[in-house]
């Protein structure tokens, strides 16, 4: 099935397809908030990792995004897209499983904890490259900005429980135990694809090598205008964000002084403003225009990292902050992912999904490695109060691109531009 044999925008909400596409989502994000505090915690307490260490860990999280150019290209030549999508959530759940098992053996180690972190990138590569085909199955073109608005409220919603959640489970059962729920997560999420009833159809012939799809995946996005600035800016912004993101655990942990589960609740609270951000994105885009829409989330969701330098006080005021800061740039982030998803969808050609995917996730994601190593190289050499400083004034850089591209004149996904 297409996107054009798909439900009209208005029975979105009633599609059963998109529905249990949405629970399965929904289920692995809240799973993902543990895992994502829990992994840093369990090197920072359990063994005693430098911050040069932790940003070691963030980076192999994402460097299985350098794959991407060739993966993408592979993805593109498969008929079965779900099968890829159930493959890669039972791989990155019995990835997880083994941290708990060897926790119970008393015998792991910061080595495991690499290996675990660069195989679950790895698997979050394959659905991602996969799930870009099968998203536009199931919606059609009209509804892109709608579904990934639902899709992001639910993530919104994982980091306002999740983080939550998972502080209290690390303290009740320890950060190893606690990643079990996310292994379990995966696993929910793959029945549900597997309940999915969709007709896939077969490639185009192929008309050139995997080499030269490679190629054909970065000539579309380094050659389209839209799709050239959209990646400038995001690589921008998720290498500045991500040299905050190697020490702001380390930071909140070891130089604020909070608990496991106080981090958790600061970002709990602070993802509330995702939640907001997911809900106003559709109706600020079409106030003003999706392309200023999307400019404004530019700004707004790295600008205040730089504030995270000033926190001090009590430990109730520290939490207060925290949240607060995460809070402004939840909804930063999410008036930039709704809107600028939904533009990259519609201006990719249906047969080139997976290598636009993999070419661009290949620069955008595979920057976010390099900016985590950076941000220990700065939490060590500067300090991390400073480091964060740089790294949220960078990142408001990032819309430049945007100003300097035809994204800004855009309203809707109608307009010629796209």
């Amino acid at each position: 099935m297409t996107a054009v044999d798909a439900p009209p925008a208005p029975a979105l909400g009633r599609d059963r397809r998109f529905r249990t596409f949405w629970m399965g989502e929904t289920i692995s994000a809240f799973g993902d908030r543990i895992s994502e505090l829990a992994l840093p915690l369990i090197a920072v307490s359990l063994l005693a990792a430098t911050p040069v260490q932790v940003s070691v860990l963030t980076a192999l999280i994402w460097l299985p995004n350098l794959l991407g150019l060739f993966l993408g290209a592979w993805v593109d030549q498969r008929t079965h897209k779900r099968r890829l999508l159930i493959i890669a959530d039972l791989a990155r759940a019995a990835v997880l499983l083994s941290l708990p098992v060897a926790y119970l053996f008393g015998a792991i180690t910061l080595t495991q904890l690499y290996l675990v972190a660069l195989l679950s990138g790895a698997g979050a590569v394959l659905f991602t490259l996969g799930q870009q085909a099968f998203f536009v199955a199931l919606v059609p073109r009209s509804a892109y900005v709608d579904a990934n608005s639902k899709l992001s409220v639910s993530r919104s919603l994982s980091f306002i429980a999740g983080p939550a959640v998972g502080g209290g489970l690390v303290q009740a059962l320890s950060a190893p135990v606690a990643v079990l729920v996310d292994a379990v997560s995966f696993l929910a999420s793959a029945l549900l694809l597997r309940r999915i009833p969709v007709t896939e159809s077969p490639p185009p012939p192929r008309r050139t090598s995997t080499l030269g799809l490679v190629r054909e995946g970065l000539v579309l996005v380094l050659r389209h205008p839209v799709l050239r600035a959209a990646l400038g800016c995001t690589t921008t912004v998720n290498f500045f964000t991500f040299i905050a993101a190697a020490l702001l655990v380390l930071y909140a942990n070891r130089e604020l002084g909070l608990s496991a589960g106080a981090i958790g609740v600061a970002f709990g609270i602070g993802a509330l403003g995702g939640l907001a951000g997911a809900a106003l994105a559709p109706r600020l885009s079409r106030a003003i225009g999706l392309g200023r829409t999307a400019m404004i989330g530019v700004v707004v969701f790295p600008a205040p990292l730089a504030l995270t330098a000033l926190i001090a006080g009590p430990t109730w005021a520290k939490v207060a902050m925290l949240a607060a800061i995460e809070m402004v740039s939840s909804v930063g982030v999410m008036l930039m992912d709704v809107n600028l998803n939904a533009l990259l969808t519609a201006v990719t050609p249906d047969d080139a999904r997976g290598r636009r995917a993999g070419a661009y996730s290949a620069v955008n994601y595979g920057i976010r490695p390099l900016g985590a190593l950076v941000g220990g190289a700065l939490g060590t050499t500067l300090g991390l109060r400073p480091a964060l400083v740089v790294a949220g004034v960078g990142g408001v850089l990032a819309v430049l691109w945007l100003l300097a591209s035809p994204v800004r004149h855009i309203r809707t996904l109608d307009d010629p531009a796209t």
